[in-house]
């Protein structure tokens, strides 16, 4: 039960040459990508929820173990804002059925706009069945209550961990036995890329709130000029360095 390390999607032509050799065809670079990690969080379906036979697909071109994170439909948190939660869900968990054991949890990014409602919240995490995992990443200051953490804990969701600018944007609450972290950019040079205090700090975070049994997922969304590829593997070092284990990335220095 490792600590999963990956990217928020892989399908960025600027990773040519960092992370897919220049003669290999996008259509590859799924197959490429699983080579060298063992999970990646799926922001596609966000934009345009996927038919289940991509999904399906999807596994069929990545290895045993891989591990596929899929971020909701924006349909469900940002145009229905949570509200009449029952049909999206299903329909997102019935097309994600597709992956099979390929499939991770599932990341509810809140919209910026949206304020605090923790009966909502709860009516949309009782529609998830026993055993998918939900992590919530709320981003208005009006979500970091006490009935907000409770409604986490009491339906085994995770807080997302979300850093912006290399700092914490979201408490630090520990809400289920399993852990979910985003990283969308840091302060190093060049943009957006983390420094390795900054990864050095969020691997003892992590460390220090789980035991290396758990399962913890950690991706990076600060993808341009390969940034996300390059910090993903220099985080797992970092935690690997605590005792941590982390799941493959790339050998990619700087």
């Amino acid at each position: 039960m490792p600590l999963f390390v990956g990217t928020s999607g892989w399908q960025y032509k600027d990773w040519r040459g960092d992370l897919y050799p220049a003669d290999r065809p996008q259509r590859l670079w799924l197959e490429e990508y699983a080579r060298h990690f063992a999970t990646v969080e799926n922001n596609n379906a966000f934009y345009r929820l996927p038919e289940t036979a991509t999904f399906a697909d999807w596994r069929d071109r990545t290895p045993d173990g891989f591990v596929m994170a899929v971020k909701a439909s924006r349909y469900l948190t940002h145009i229905k804002r949570l509200h009449d939660p029952e049909e999206p869900v299903d329909r997102l968990l019935r097309r994600a059925a597709g992956l099979g054991d390929r499939l991770g949890p599932v990341l509810l990014q809140l919209p910026p706009t949206l304020r605090a409602d923790p009966a909502l919240l709860d009516t949309a995490l009782a529609c998830f069945p026993a055993g998918i995992r939900v992590a919530v990443e709320p981003r208005h200051p009006s979500w970091w209550t006490d009935e907000v953490r409770a409604v986490l804990e009491e339906r085994g969701a995770a807080l997302c961990w979300a850093d912006h600018d290399s700092r914490p944007v979201t408490p630090l609450w520990r809400t289920a036995d399993w852990g979910y972290a985003r990283f969308h950019c840091g302060r190093a040079r060049p943009w957006p890329r983390y420094g390795h205090q900054a990864l050095t700090s969020w691997a003892r975070r992590i460390a220090g709130q789980w035991p290396d049994r758990a399962d913890v997922y950690a991706y990076f969304n600060n993808d341009p000029g390969g940034a996300a590829v390059h910090d993903a593997a220099a985080f797992a070092r970092a935690a690997t360095a605590l005792g941590r284990t982390a799941t493959r990335t790339p050998d990619v220095r700087d």
